[in-house]
């Protein structure tokens, strides 16, 4: 089951339990966001695609963190003028957890993220007979 949601001017395909990065949201990490538009969904053989939006399909998703990319360099030089012009630009951003897709009745939950359990060796008993 996956969606294709747009938000800040861009398409992303999602299923739950997938990580993405969008324009910066307004909320702390933890926060619940919900995203209402939905391009197209899928659950199987059934698609349904949206002219131009889906009703009844939302997105659901929490806030992870906020960020910035890396820097990008705009620079320009106009040759033998002694003219140059340097800028720095970081674009902001926000990483998105996916938790639940739902349509109609149907949902698509995210599974709890289970914690790697940590490997317990036992220390070599090292026995000084004297």
């Amino acid at each position: 089951m996956f969606a294709v949601i747009k938000t800040g001017g861009k398409q992303y395909r999602v299923a739950a339990n997938d990580v993405i990065s969008v324009a910066t949201i307004e909320g702390e990490a933890g926060t619940a966001v919900t995203f209402g538009e939905v391009m197209l969904f899928t659950d199987g053989d059934a698609v349904q695609v949206g002219a131009p939006l889906l009703e009844g399909v939302t997105v659901s998703g929490e806030i992870v963190d906020h960020g910035r990319t890396k820097k990008v360099i705009a620079f320009k030089k106009r040759r033998r003028q002694n003219s140059r012009r340097k800028r720095g630009h970081r674009q902001h951003f926000t990483t998105v957890r996916i938790t639940e897709i739902s349509a109609g009745g149907k949902s698509s939950k995210a599974e709890p993220r289970k914690a790697k359990a940590a490997k317990t060796e036992t220390p070599a008993v090292a026995s000084a007979e004297a």
